[in-house]
Order: structure tokens, then C-alpha cells, then sequence
């Protein structure tokens, strides 16, 4: 497991249920905007989701889907925030 899948369950895991208990929707309203991101970094790079590292999540990446989901998907600036 990469130290981004370890990090990314922790938060699921500890962080949401259960220091915030966080709804099952707040959840699944992360898991699907994480889910987006890990997918449209797959596509640019090649690399798959399970061996992506914090290396592939730079500022310049981070900032190419912020734009994705405003300029494909629709999504306004504060919806995509």
C-alpha cells in the first residue's frame, strides 16, 4: 500500500467516522470527490490509483482538476472547493 492509500483510508476510517462522525453522506460526498480526482490523475499520468504517491498530487495537478471540474463537469468555484 502506497502512503497515499494508507493516508486516504486513515481519513475515511479515523478522521471521518470516527472523530467527526461524519454522516454517511458528508462520506460518500468525499469518497466520490477523492474518487474523481484519483481517477483524472490516472488519465494524466498512467499511473493507477493504488500506486499513486503524495509526489503525484502536486500543485500543478491539483490546480489541472480544479479547472477539470470547472471547465468539463460544470462545476461552479465554489462547488468544486
Amino acid at each position: 500500500m502506497t502512503m497515499i492509500a494508507a493516508t486516504l483510508q486513515a481519513f475515511f476510517t479515523d478522521r471521518l467516522a470516527r472523530q467527526r462522525q461524519a454522516s454517511p453522506c458528508t462520506v460518500a460526498a468525499y469518497r466520490d470527490a477523492l474518487r474523481l480526482l484519483l481517477v483524472f490523475v490516472q488519465q494524466r499520468t498512467g499511473t493507477p490509483p493504488a500506486n499513486l504517491d503524495w509526489a503525484d498530487l502536486d500543485a500543478e495537478t491539483v490546480s489541472a482538476f480544479l479547472n477539470y471540474l470547472e471547465d468539463e463537469r460544470g462545476n461552479s468555484t465554489r462547488t468544486r472547493n
